[in-house]
């Protein structure tokens, strides 16, 4: 595959989205397999959705396999693996502990998985924990405190995801106020699920740092203008967006948009393996797509490093552009 070798980063990326299919499958017949999935390509066709409401129908149903900390260990290593695979150099990874919360608890999830971390030496990752719109602003006030007691093992931010439309931004103010206080850097999952007036919610009422996905940022001159002269990040995720039938066809995906305007972009995956994507995929839809070559990819990837939460931004600029002579 054409970009597979690149050196590659990624900030919207889901630890419970990004497990390999296999792994899934080992941890569905751990718990005594599910009716619905005889086999892996029945597993594989599970993840295909008519809508965005679908697919978190499925996001929660795969969940359902995750019980034990162990699970966390088996999960984290692979992916890392694949990561590794895929010679993405370094990852902001989103994880939701609120989840789990039932059955585990949010402290000792992460120390789970940051032990996974600290066995690679080829790849850098921190982690943002995505708070879950559904479960309401208390409860996940409560997963900020949790996860203010372990940000010492790599949680650099906090974002927001979930239902979108029924649980707008606003509502999660104060949470998102608090997080500053600890020091956390923000993202909010906006205009994925719903319209403008999602982004336009997060950056003034939560004043965010980051956007995620931000597709239908589209429909509103006056914000693309605004997340412009505010060099404000937009962390694009292209066949996310069509899987998930936010966009109905590649060619109506914003990204070019928001490049040619000056807006900050990052390409990724997010959900990859529900998805089957990767970020070479991503990339070779810029060229197919939006006829980018090689070499204003390079630029892309490159450029996107000043939108991730790392301190050693210009030490990865420089490796990555040691690559591209």
């Amino acid at each position: 595959m054409k970009y597979l070798t690149i050196p590659k980063i990624e900030n919207h990326l889901h630890l419970e989205g990004a497990i390999p299919l296999d792994t899934v499958w080992q941890l569905i017949q751990k718990y005594g397999g599910d009716p619905s999935v005889s086999d892996i390509n029945q597993l594989k066709n599970r993840f295909v959705y008519k809508d965005f409401n679908k697919f978190i129908e499925t996001w929660s149903w795969k969940n359902g396999f995750i019980r034990e900390y162990e699970d966390f260990s088996l999960l984290t290593g692979a992916i890392l693996k694949d990561l590794i695979g895929q010679n993405v150099k370094y990852a902001e990874i989103f994880i939701s502990p609120s989840l789990f919360k039932k059955r585990l608890k949010t402290q000792r999830i992460i120390e789970t998985i940051t032990d996974e971390i600290k066995k690679q030496q080829n790849i850098k990752i921190n982690l943002i924990v995505d708070l879950v719109r559904n479960y309401g602003a208390d409860k996940e006030m409560e997963t900020l405190n949790e996860i203010n007691e372990v940000k010492n093992l790599g949680i650099i931010g906090i974002g927001i995801g979930g239902s979108e439309k029924e649980f707008p931004p606003e509502l999660f103010t104060d949470v998102f106020e608090k997080a500053r206080t600890f020091g956390f850097k923000t993202t909010a999952h906006a205009g994925e699920a719903a319209g403008p007036e999602s982004i336009w919610s997060a950056l003034k009422n939560l004043r965010v740092d980051r956007i995620g996905h931000g597709t239908k940022a589209a429909e509103d001159k006056a914000l693309l203008k605004y997340l412009s002269k505010h060099n404000i990040p937009v962390e694009v995720c292209i066949l996310s967006n069509l899987k998930t039938k936010v966009i109905s066809n590649l060619k109506d995906h914003p990204v070019k948009s928001f490049i040619d305007m000056g807006i900050p972009v990052s390409i990724n995956t997010d959900d990859p393996k529900m998805f089957n994507n990767s970020l070479a995929e991503e990339y070779q839809s810029l060229e197919d797509t939006f006829h980018y070559s090689y070499q204003d990819i390079q630029e892309i990837i490159i450029k996107s490093i000043d939108t991730m939460w790392l301190e050693e931004k210009e030490k990865l600029k420089a490796e990555f552009n040691a690559f591209s002579k």
